[in-house]
């Protein structure tokens, strides 16, 4: 789709010579050479004509003129940049596929490959405010850690405790990745985008990336993490890895490798930097695969008229001289500036009900995390519900959603009975969720972690039932603070946005649990976690 210079409303340029021929028409009028000329001898003409000829000096006719030719290229709305649609951020799905191969402990990229991988998806997390994004590691297999979601928290715990040694086999199966999250992403409205985070690739992959790109609407874009120089391996612990020789074991960024997937499977391919150049990079390329996958029609332009805007108010100003007048010009101003298009601002609400909607101002304020504000002003029940839950009022919120029809309200209805620990009631939720739209992802998850739930709390001595499920209970250490290494809580809330109520709840690590689960769906033991190590150099 082609992104030059052209005008919105190409038919106000028709307007532009009215400006010249009126200063040609004015200037023939009033000049005193033309209206002498067939009454005096043009030799004698000249000399007669009394006045200063030679300086120029503005008069009102040359600013309204200016007003005319300046007005017309506004209202005609220069442009030559594609605008996101509103919220287009909140439609354009992604799914994260990271290596975790061990080559992602190469230090060649500070720390490691794998840290700073990491730290990049929680810069993405942050560019991509309601912007749902899903995370799958892999190597020989590839597994879902979470389903799409805009939970930033929520996937910086699971961030976190992500390292190489969760997976118990070894290799770079991409491919499988690849499935999986196009699995996912087909269970989305909107065409997605996968991004993977890897420092290797295996050619035997390509073929199966080559087939994705012919048939399926989900991008693919490659992030290549690591340098051509390599950089010395470490363990999960912090240990230096190395070879029977003893000295330290170096992986290099496979680029070649990548650069034959981008030639063959036509995958943007581009290199983790040390600023947001590069999440800055998958965010456009997102937005602009959505666009071009959409309609046509839902295209829209920035508007860069309303810059010109400027220069015609600094001529309004000399309106204010004592003997500038043109009568009519006021009636031309108004009409020209009616024409030209207004821009919202969102900043002062004194005045926000002559310009935005009442449903316009909740998404403001939803946009700004101010949710208890957004639930007063939105008047459609569903982002009512959404920014009552947002704030925590879930039992107002699922007594919205109860009465809504529809999958998203029947998930949205289980993840408000889930944090009010009423689980029966939420796995009947997600159980109707499941029968109107299937797949879904986020509800088959939930579900099984109610499933989960229900049978912990069934193992739970009945005097000890209160206690443990307690909302919000928190034991303190021996000093009677609440510290952040020592503090345990009992009864985690689950994910306070609409993305899932995913694993919060589990007694268990996050890193436990991922392993335990991994080796399952993989039907291998689980992998036993790197011994810590002493040597020296070694990071806790």
């Amino acid at each position: 789709m082609e992104q030059g210079f052209h005008f919105i409303r190409p038919l106000w340029l028709l307007l532009l010579p009215l400006g010249p021929l009126l200063l040609w028409w004015w200037q023939r009028r009033n000049d005193p050479l033309q209206r002498w000329k067939g009454m005096i001898a043009p030799h004698l003409l000249a000399h007669l004509v009394v006045g200063d000829s030679e300086h120029w000096r503005a008069r009102p006719i040359h600013l309204v003129c200016a007003v005319i030719v300046i007005g017309s290229i506004a209202c005609a709305g220069p442009t030559w940049e594609l605008e996101s649609p509103p919220f287009a951020e909140d439609r354009a799905p992604m799914m994260v596929a990271m290596d975790l191969s061990p080559a992602m402990n190469a230090m060649d990229v500070s720390p490691t490959r794998l840290e700073r991988s990491k730290q990049k998806v929680r810069d993405l997390m942050a560019l991509r405010v309601g912007g749902r994004t899903g995370l799958i590691v892999y190597t020989n297999t590839a597994h879902m850690v979470l389903p799409p979601t805009d939970d930033a928290a929520l996937m910086e715990m699971f961030l976190s405790a992500l390292s190489t040694d969760l997976l118990p086999g070894k290799g770079q199966n991409a491919a499988a990745a690849l499935a999986l999250a196009d699995r996912l992403l087909n269970a989305e409205s909107d065409p997605g985008t996968i991004v993977f985070f890897t420092s290797g690739f295996d050619d035997a992959q390509i073929p199966a990336f080559v087939a994705h790109h012919q048939r399926s609407r989900q991008q693919v874009l490659m992030l290549a993490v690591g340098t051509t120089k390599g950089g010395s391996l470490r363990t999960p612990s912090g240990a230096m890895q190395t070879g029977q020789d003893g000295s330290p074991i170096e992986a290099k960024l496979d680029d070649r490798a990548l650069e034959r997937l981008a030639s063959q499977a036509h995958i943007p391919l581009s290199s983790v930097t040390t600023s947001d150049d590069d999440m800055q990079w998958v965010q456009r390329e997102a937005l602009h695969h959505l666009q071009i996958m959409n309609d046509k029609s839902s295209v829209h332009w920035k508007e860069y008229g309303y810059y010109l805007c400027y220069p015609l108010v600094l001529i309004a100003l000399f309106w204010f001289r004592r003997g500038w007048v043109v009568r009519w010009v006021f009636v031309l101003g108004f009409v020209g500036m009616g024409a030209l298009p207004s821009t919202a601002s969102a900043a002062d609400w004194h005045v926000a009900d002559w310009f935005f909607t009442a449903d316009q101002q909740g998404r403001w304020y939803y946009e700004h995390r101010d949710f208890e504000q957004a639930a007063q002003h939105f008047q459609d029940p569903y982002w009512k519900g959404l920014a009552l839950y947002q704030h925590g009022s879930w039992e107002d919120a699922q007594k919205i959603f109860e009465t809504l029809p529809g999958a998203d309200a029947k998930f949205m209805s289980g993840n408000s009975y889930a944090h009010q620990f009423e689980y029966e009631e939420a796995k009947d939720a997600y159980n109707d969720a499941l029968r109107m739209r299937h797949p879904f992802p986020e509800a088959e998850a939930n579900l099984q972690l109610m499933a989960k739930l229900i049978r912990q709390r069934a193992e739970v001595p009945p005097e000890k039932q209160d206690e443990e499920t307690r909302p919000d209970q928190i034991k303190q250490d021996k000093e009677g603070k609440k510290g952040n290494d020592t503090t345990t809580v009992q009864g985690k809330r689950l994910t306070p946005l609409p993305a899932d109520v995913w694993m919060r709840n589990l007694s268990v690590s996050p890193a436990d649990f991922l392993r335990t689960k991994f080796s399952i769906e993989s039907g291998q033991p689980p992998a036993a976690p790197a011994a810590a190590s002493t040597s020296e150099g070694a990071q806790p």
